[in-house]
């Protein structure tokens, strides 16, 4: 069974930074599109930043400059280095993927999710 375990989360400053992991486990073959996913108590979750398995990259327009999105299919993980936080990225992180195991294709496989809190 695959596992998607992501870390990095915390507490930070604003204009602070963090680097989110999103470590993938287990009988994998490859590892096609994945996306970090954010939800703040009370909203609904959304899309952050999205990284195919060719490296097309996709961000939020409320990032776009202050994250960045990359991979190391070599290790089956993929960071989100989060620069110049705000206060309202305050969320839930969570990690998505779409991968290719022994078994077959497992879609929309999601971590458990790291908190991040951005102080003012």
């Amino acid at each position: 069974q695959v596992q998607l375990v992501e870390s990095g989360g915390g507490l930070v400053q604003a204009g602070g930074s963090l680097r989110l992991s999103c470590a993938a486990s287990g009988s994998i073959r490859s590892i096609a599109t994945v996306g970090w996913h954010r939800q703040a108590p009370g909203k609904q979750r959304g899309l952050v930043a999205r990284i195919t398995g060719g490296g097309r990259i996709t961000y939020a327009d409320s990032v776009k400059g202050r994250f960045t999105i990359s991979r190391d299919d070599a290790k089956n993980t993929v960071y989100l280095e989060m620069n110049s936080l705000k206060p309202e990225d305050s969320s839930v992180y969570y990690c998505n993927a779409d991968i290719y195991t022994k078994k077959g294709w497992e879609l929309g496989r999601w971590g458990q999710g790291t908190q991040v809190t951005v102080s003012s």
